[in-house]
């Protein structure tokens, strides 16, 4: 509702006002959900904190968005499972309606001939269910569960903290190691050693020497590598084992799958709502063109029309790449820095793919007895060599011509997505390149939905005429429509190069920056991608400590 009397541009006009002429605590650049968590966390401590967001809504990847008249879908992340319950509880974000029910099967992979395997939450279940594919895989499952839920455990802890800063000579450096030394407390031999295999060794490997069944090694590789560069025989794959069995959901509960009610949207208007109730300001179609450095320190951001906002802390939800070569002069950031940063490995293997239907998919082999909620998450990977085949036509420049695609009927989840009779079908797309061999992706959008549409079509005959609406987000519109530079989901991959004290690059992983008063909180900071808050959280507590030592109180 507008103040009577005022015309919108009026008020616009008026708020660029006195943005020009205010001096915020902290500006955060981008209203993905790890800026908005920074900022609830920087106003709950009494900062005068500001979010601007370049598109219309706030939300980044995490959003809901209508792509047909009340058809509504998660267009971009999808599935919630590592949410850190922190987040959820100090945020209070239950009271501003967050709601998630478990996905349950958690996997569900249908194979061509005709068997679904489902993955159910509770892992007695499960057993019995991968009983019927091998009772030496089931039972090996068992034990291999605990082992990795053990090792998962050991390395939580860094996700609510900063990596440590390695450098012998100072005391810092020292005391980070003696810091990360304790978490590892009572760590044996054998565990140190399956914790560096599993960070350098494949998920192929690691599966080919703990299964027998290649179903129950297609189970496990539908739980991996999305999002990332590399087929499962790739080293550094296997880490996604410990990734997914973090905890998360308000239960914080290990190897979490969750269905937002109202789609992942919902995950970030509570985080707007708890902000905006602790004081944070929040600005859309707001697009930071530059931040102003001056003498070494964050001065300013600029935006697209020209209007200064000026500020004692900025925070970047933006990439890296994004942050250091777009929004930053080059002068201001050491070379070795710049050169660190171009470095970082982009080049996002992966689309979306969205559609309404006129009708349930109805998945081949699916019991006819099955619930709604078990009618909900499938995964179309047939097995390992499928998958390392796909990338490897994917790593030169083409699409493959059998994809990847995982499907999630979020309608039947929840029904409030789509009015009666239609359906919503969000698919999410592994192994296709950023940078095409031959033309781009504006030519090749639709090659590419229908291709998504002829993979589905052989697990689910009635889906295609069953389309209404189709929604194709190639790795460029990743880039172009939400801000992701080169299409990368996770602002830069997760690979063992670039995480822990190497994200974004090493020497400035701590969410600090060259440059004072600039602070990273993004999934381009640790500990990475993924709808988690925590680089927004654990950014916003570095810039807290700085602030309390009074470093950037003065206002020049």
């Amino acid at each position: 509702m507008w103040f009577r009397g005022a015309s919108r541009r009026d008020l616009e006009s008026d708020f660029v006002k006195q943005a020009s002429n205010s001096i915020y605590d902290a500006i955060i650049v981008g209203g993905g959900h790890n800026g908005l968590t920074a900022a609830a966390y920087l106003a709950r401590a009494g900062l005068s904190t500001l979010v601007l967001e370049r598109r219309e809504i706030v939300g980044g990847c995490c959003v809901t968005e209508e792509i047909a008249p009340g058809c509504r879908v998660s267009t971009t992340s999808y599935i919630a499972s590592m949410l850190r319950p922190e987040v959820i509880a100090e945020l209070r974000l239950a009271d501003h309606g967050l709601r998630m029910i478990p996905c349950d099967p958690a996997i569900q992979v249908p194979f061509p001939d005709g068997h679904v395997v489902p993955w159910w939450v509770d892992r007695e279940r499960a057993k019995a269910e991968f009983g019927k594919i091998s009772a030496k895989d089931a039972a090996r499952f068992v034990e291999v569960d605990d082992q990795l839920k053990k090792l998962a455990r050991y390395l939580q802890p860094f996700f609510l903290e900063p990596p440590p800063e390695i450098d012998m000579r100072t005391v810092g450096g020292w005391s980070d190691l003696f810091r990360v030394g304790k978490r590892f407390r009572g760590i044996s031999s054998a565990e140190i050693a399956q914790l560096i295999s599993f960070l350098t060794g494949s998920l192929g490997e690691f599966l080919d020497h703990n299964y027998e069944s290649e179903k129950m090694k297609t189970m496990f590789l539908a739980n991996n590598v999305y999002g990332k560069h590399g087929g499962p025989y790739q080293p550094g794959t296997a880490i996604g084992l410990l990734f997914h069995l973090l905890s998360g959901g308000e239960h914080e509960l290990q190897g979490f799958y969750g269905h937002v009610m109202g789609g992942m949207g919902s995950i970030t208007q509570a985080l707007a709502a708890a902000g905006k109730k602790l004081g944070v300001e929040i600005r859309t179609s707001a697009p930071v063109a530059q931040i102003e450095v001056r003498n070494g320190r964050a001065y300013s951001v600029v935006l697209e029309d020209g209007s200064e906002v000026r500020g004692r802390m900025i925070l970047s939800n933006a990439d890296p790449k994004r942050t250091f070569l777009k929004m930053i002069a080059a002068r201001e950031l050491p070379e070795d820095v710049l050169f660190a940063v171009r470095g970082i490995k982009m080049d996002g293997p992966c689309a979306k793919v969205n559609f309404v239907l006129a009708e349930e998919p109805r998945f081949t082999g699916t019991s006819p007895q099955a619930s709604p909620l078990e009618r909900t998450f499938y995964t179309l990977v047939p097995s390992l060599e499928f998958a390392e085949r796909c990338y490897d036509i994917a790593k030169f420049g083409e699409i493959p011509e059998e994809l990847w695609v995982d499907c999630v009927v979020s309608s039947n989840a929840d029904q409030s997505l789509a009015p009666p009779g239609k359906h919503i079908l969000t698919c999410f797309v592994q192994y296709v390149p950023y940078k095409l061999r031959e033309g781009n992706w504006d030519e090749k959008r639709e090659l590419l939905g229908d291709r998504v549409v002829k993979k589905i079509a052989e697990y689910a005959p009635n889906a295609p005429s069953a389309i209404v609406a189709r929604q194709v987000l190639t790795p460029l519109d990743l880039e172009r429509t939400y801000g992701l530079t080169e299409g990368n989901i996770f602002h830069g991959d997760l690979r063992l190069e670039q995480l822990f004290f190497m994200r974004p690059v090493p020497g400035w992983a701590q969410y600090r920056t060259p440059i004072r008063g600039l602070f990273l909180c993004g999934a381009g900071a640790h500990p990475g991608g993924g709808v988690t808050g925590a680089p927004g959280r654990n950014a916003a507590m570095q810039a807290l400590r700085d602030w309390k030592k009074g470093r950037f109180r003065e206002t020049a």
